[in-house]
């Protein structure tokens, strides 16, 4: 309160800055900070050194509060120390994530530099497959680097797509190319294991790499094929993407893609594949060859448990449909590719480049090819070559059946295709023997001889060189169909030199022989070789009247849309030999299956002709056969060229035809060969010593093969000459 000073005077308190006095109006700080126009600020004093500051300002009360400001700056020191440990370690970690995120960008930045730019970037086309069809549209065999054609996934049992996701990528239809998820389990899984346990890979990094990378396991590829799975995953949508995996991922045993899986394994497509089959197949991708059902029946099989326990898992399949395919394990259908089809195929991709070029897309190659006539033709050469293969010393063969015009029903190019690919049929070329005779007996037809011709079976004598029959004993006067049916060296060497060696190489030329004939006097027992797929086509003339063919196999090629980019049309190759000739060269090679070399043939209702053959030291036996349908040759023999234990053309090659062309003659409409030569107005001129007392009529085989009594020729070892002392290069040729 006021005291009251001298004469009653009332003094006030006073707040002044007296002596003494403490000044007690609110400094700045003191106030309530509100942001108010500051005052001009006065002018800065001269500086003062601290210590000479220090002197100047008080002590500061004990108990008053202290200004905000100078506060601060009092107590930040002793924060500072205080957070020192911590903020330098958030720091640092901060500091070490930038730059880590600055390498990772780095690497990734280098590696998709490497990458083609994303504008030109595209899926490369699917090696093209040729799927080959035989003459009734069902699939024969696959060709090209995947084994099979390009499935779409629509047209799949979802069970197939839903295995591969549950055992390779569970989060498939729900990442974006990269699995986090995923990636880490597998990282922890490999830390706490030691080792490479799990990868990460999805399904779109897998065909990434498929697509566009080599198999390296390195940190740029893993990069390379992250990026890409990512571009994929942009541009195409993920049924797209299982659809392409599906078509290029490697299920073993050369199998590229589900459909050539489906084939390879089961002999089914794909779109017929079971729960359990297709459980095998989806668990192929971790590793196709030591997984594969054909190769470790086991281990398929316990992957496999794996992939269905994995479906029942996500939901895929109940547990009752898991159980039930366990008990019930798929079981592959072969072990080792095969089949003589395969020789047809191998046959069919030389060719292929000739009709259309560069193949680029999945083609359909339809064919002349009759299944069950193939497979008996397989069949019936591996039984004979088992069952006589020692007896005779002959390892290998060839089978050939061709319709009248040319198209060929069947080709078998050695007996297992497996252990050796070489095709017997058409790249080899062996000596026919006498096999080979009809062309000279044509050309002397062709010179006015008849099958009644009269010529002497004697000794005969070539510039040095002195054929004989494998008997070495002459019948005589015989006619030219005895002689034929007989197969008599003698009388063929003879019509050789009547007519001209040349004449004969133009005559087997123009039936349809293109390889290299010798015109010399040995021709007439065929010393040149031909290989079995062009001798065939050249006795197709007799089957057919006279037109010559040229034998094929491919009769369309389209693209799997339906595009046709070849059609064989209808040919004509003109007439080659004529209609009374063709009646004579019939009814003395009838003669041959009815009484000379070859009367073991058995093929009941029909009227069959043909020759045999037998090359020198029984190096080649041979038998071409024909009816008013069909021809048909078999060739035995080794690929080195040793001889057989005397194997002739009459014994297991005639065994071979018949079963053969039992099976291609079943349910056929019987048609009779062309022409009985009699009935002609003009036929060839009579030479002297000709019979023409005893008509001849082709002989058909009746049911049971009744046959009539045999001569005393056992077997046709007519071809086999051996020379007599000589000089020059036909004793040369022969010794």
């Amino acid at each position: 309160m006021a005291r009251r000073g001298g004469k009653g005077e009332r003094i006030e308190p006073s707040f002044g800055t007296g002596r003494g006095g403490a000044d007690l109006r609110a400094t700045r700080e003191d106030r309530p900070w509100v942001r108010v126009a500051e005052p001009p600020k006065p002018p800065k004093p001269a500086k003062v050194r601290r210590h000479e500051a220090a002197e100047d300002e008080d002590p500061p009360a004990r108990g008053r509060r202290q200004p905000a400001g100078r506060r601060d700056r009092d107590d930040r020191p002793r924060r500072r120390k205080r957070r020192g440990f911590l903020g330098t370690l958030v720091i640092w970690g901060a500091t070490l994530s930038i730059w880590g995120l600055i390498v990772v960008a780095g690497v990734v930045a280098w590696y998709a530099a490497h990458l083609p730019p994303t504008h030109t970037l595209e899926v490369p086309p699917r090696p093209p497959n040729i799927a080959i069809l035989a003459a009734d549209g069902t699939e024969l065999a696959n060709r090209g680097d995947t084994g099979g054609a390009a499935i779409q996934l629509k047209s799949l049992p979802k069970h197939v797509s839903q295995a591969l996701i549950a055992i390779e990528d569970r989060r498939f239809y729900s990442h974006f190319g990269l699995d986090v998820v995923g990636l880490a389990r597998a990282v922890v899984t490999n830390l706490t294991n030691r080792g490479v346990q799990q990868g990460g890979s999805t399904l779109s990094q897998q065909l990434a790499k498929n697509l566009f990378l080599t198999p390296d396991r390195n940190l740029g590829r893993k990069v390379q094929e992250a990026l890409l799975a990512l571009w994929l995953e942009h541009n195409y949508s993920k049924d797209q993407i299982l659809e392409l995996y599906l078509n290029r991922v490697y299920f073993g045993a050369g199998a590229y893609g589900i459909e050539a899986a489906a084939r390879r394994y089961y002999d089914k497509p794909a779109t017929a594949l079971t729960l359990q089959e297709a459980a095998v197949i989806a668990g192929l991708v971790k590793a196709p060859s030591r997984l594969a059902p054909t190769r470790n029946p086991e281990a398929a099989q316990a992957r496999a448990q794996l992939v269905l326990a994995a479906m029942a898992e996500q939901g895929y399949i109940t547990e009752a449909q898991a159980r039930t395919a366990r008990s019930n394990p798929a079981q592959a259908s072969r072990a080792i590719p095969g089949g003589s089809i395969n020789y047809v195929a191998d046959w069919i991709m030389d060719l292929i480049d000739d009709y259309v070029g560069k193949v680029e897309t999945d083609l359909m190659v339809e064919t002349t090819i009759v299944g069950p006539v193939q497979q008996a033709a397989e069949a019936a050469l591996v039984e004979a070559l088992t069952r006589g293969g020692q007896r005779y010393n002959v390892g290998q063969g060839a089978v050939v059946v061709l319709d009248r015009d040319g198209a060929v029903r069947a080709l078998v190019g050695g007996r297992d295709y497996a252990q050796s690919q070489f095709n017997r049929a058409v790249a080899a070329r062996r000596q026919p023997g006498s096999a080979f005779k009809p062309f000279v007996y044509l050309a002397a037809l062709e010179r006015g001889l008849t099958p009644d011709t009269m010529r002497n079976d004697a000794p005969v004598a070539v510039s040095g060189w002195r054929p004989e029959n494998y008997t070495r004993d002459y019948r005589g006067e015989v006619s030219l169909t005895t002689a034929l049916a007989s197969s008599l060296n003698t009388v063929a060497v003879r019509l050789g030199q009547e007519v001209g060696p040349r004449a004969v190489v133009r005559t087997a030329q123009k039936l349809g022989i293109g390889s290299a004939l010798a015109a010399n006097p040995s021709i007439a027992l065929g010393t040149s070789e031909v290989n079995v797929l062009e001798l065939v086509g050249a006795y197709a003339p007799f089957a057919n009247g006279g037109t010559g063919v040229i034998p094929h196999v491919i009769t369309r090629i389209r693209t799997t849309n339906g595009r046709v980019l070849f059609q064989r049309q209808p040919m004509n190759n003109g007439q080659v030999v004529e209609p009374r000739h063709v009646a004579m060269m019939n009814a003395m090679m009838n003669q041959t299956t009815v009484s000379g070399t070859a009367r073991t043939v058995r093929l009941p209702g029909w009227i069959v002709a043909g020759k045999t053959g037998t090359s020198q030291e029984f190096r080649d036996a041979w038998f071409v056969g024909y009816t008013g349908r069909f021809v048909a040759g078999v060739w035995l023999g080794n690929d080195d060229g040793t001889p057989t234990r005397r194997l002739t053309g009459g014994a297991l090659p005639v065994d071979v035809w018949n079963k053969v062309m039992g099976e291609a003659h079943r349910g056929q409409p019987i048609v009779d060969l062309p022409g009985n030569w009699r009935s002609y107005d003009a036929p060839g001129r009579i030479l002297p010593g000709e019979s023409i007392d005893q008509p001849m009529t082709m002989s058909r085989i009746e049911p049971g093969g009744q046959r009539r009594p045999r001569p005393a020729e056992p077997e046709d070892r007519s071809a086999v000459v051996r020379p007599q002392q000589g000089s020059g290069f036909l004793d040369r040729l022969f010794r």
